[in-house]
């Protein structure tokens, strides 16, 4: 346990250092401190899907929600999908020029409008089917908890006497954009891949789907977009290598 108390202070931001080195720590500051972060490293899987959706709701309404044409391209590519390993979804476009996506672990999958704008249906459909597989193998609910973990280690929640209902909205907003800015392992990007490869076959579309989202990410990363693809995708470690990945298995398959 001392051993993840001293994790979760490291993980301060370095911008900070300079802040909390002006504090004076009690005994009674440090002791709440760790208490929160243990708080929070309890938080129940019930208790993170609760969290995402409350955060989803805020992020909802910090967003302006597009309900015309984008809205309608990402209902008919959706129309057959009801749920995510039995885990039921909702989506909603995001009317912003970033190139991003993403799904919380409660079924919430949002999509910007410069992703779609970017992308064909093919290449749409396995980009999406990417963000559903870190909802399938939990890597969404994951990073929820780390970002409630974190911000509580800050002192940002006051988790000792609080609950997730009670968290205010900045708070919620703060958590939204550290889990939409949260960055996974290269063999849960890996695995996000295949399910996003399996994702598009499944919904009738071209096996070279994810082959060919992956290769447009690499050409955007050295064109006028790649700030805001670097902005998504710092997470997604050797883009050109994973997309050789998968154009193999769409070869053999």
């Amino acid at each position: 346990m001392k051993k993840l108390l001293f994790a979760l202070f490291l993980s301060l931001p370095l911008c900070g250092c300079s802040v909390l080195s002006s504090i004076n720590w009690d005994t009674n500051q440090l002791a709440n401190a760790s208490a929160m972060a243990l708080t929070a490293a309890s938080i129940t899987d019930a208790q993170v899907i609760a969290l995402s959706q409350k955060t989803v709701h805020q992020l909802d309404s910090q967003n302006v929600i597009e309900n015309g044409p984008y809205l309608q391209r990402l209902s008919k590519l959706m129309a057959n999908v009801k749920d995510v390993e039995g885990i039921p979804i909702n989506y909603k476009v995001y009317k912003l020029d970033e190139i991003n996506a993403f799904a919380c672990g409660d079924g919430s999958i949002r999509v910007y409008s410069g992703l779609m704008d970017v992308m064909d249906d093919d290449e749409l459909i396995a980009i999406i089917g990417h963000e559903c597989g870190h909802v399938a193998h939990q890597d969404s609910k994951k990073a929820m908890r780390n970002a409630y973990l974190a911000a509580s280690a800050r002192g940002v929640i006051n988790a000792a006497g609080g609950t997730v209902g009670t968290l205010s909205q900045s708070v919620l907003g703060d958590l939204g954009e550290s889990f939409v800015n949260s960055q996974f392992s290269q063999k849960q990007e890996y695995a996000a891949d295949d399910y996003g490869f399996r994702f598009a076959i499944d919904q009738g579309h071209d096996k070279y789907s994810m082959y060919k989202a992956l290769n447009k990410l690499v050409e955007l990363a050295g064109g006028s977009e790649s700030s805001l693809v670097q902005k998504m995708f710092s997470s997604h470690p050797g883009s050109a290598e994973r997309a050789a990945k998968v154009k193999e298995k769409a070869d053999n398959l």
